[in-house]
């Protein structure tokens, strides 16, 4: 399992007229968490689009609110991979505030799809080499 966390603060414009994180924004929040955990890796969304010759659209999205964040509020994404990516990869989120208190969490199912002819692939290998050495002692298979 590979798990990657990034803190932010929650910003007045991402905001609603209560101070709430406004809803819609948590799928950024999510986004945020994926580029940043790939990143950690030494990739980058542009490289693997750029230099790899793939993209990896969302399929899927599920989140479960909890708590509200507020404006100026620092959050931790942590962003989770339980398994090895096969044809698809999962993101599992929790976004906790400065209290450790969860206050969203959920997943985020992206699928493969080749630059060139836009069709759906496994998981490019780029990608599982530098995911492998997080999962030698895992018995998880890919999704």
């Amino acid at each position: 399992m590979l798990t990657h966390e990034y803190k932010k603060r929650v910003r007045y414009g991402e905001t609603d007229q209560m101070g709430y994180l406004y809803y819609g924004h948590y799928a950024q929040y999510y986004e945020i968490g994926r580029v940043e955990m790939l990143r950690s890796l030494g990739l980058t969304y542009k490289s693997l689009e750029e230099e790899h010759g793939f993209m990896m659209p969302v399929v899927s999205l599920q989140m479960r609110f909890v708590r509200p964040a507020y404006y100026d509020e620092e959050l931790t994404i942590r962003t989770q991979l339980k398994q090895l990516p096969g044809q698809f990869i999962t993101f599992h989120m929790e976004l906790f505030n400065a209290g450790k208190e969860l206050v969203n969490g959920g997943t985020v199912r992206l699928c493969f799809v080749d630059t060139k002819n836009q069709q759906t692939v496994t998981a490019p290998k780029v990608l599982l080499n530098k995911l492998r050495p997080h999962f030698e002692t895992d018995q998880n298979t890919p999704d």
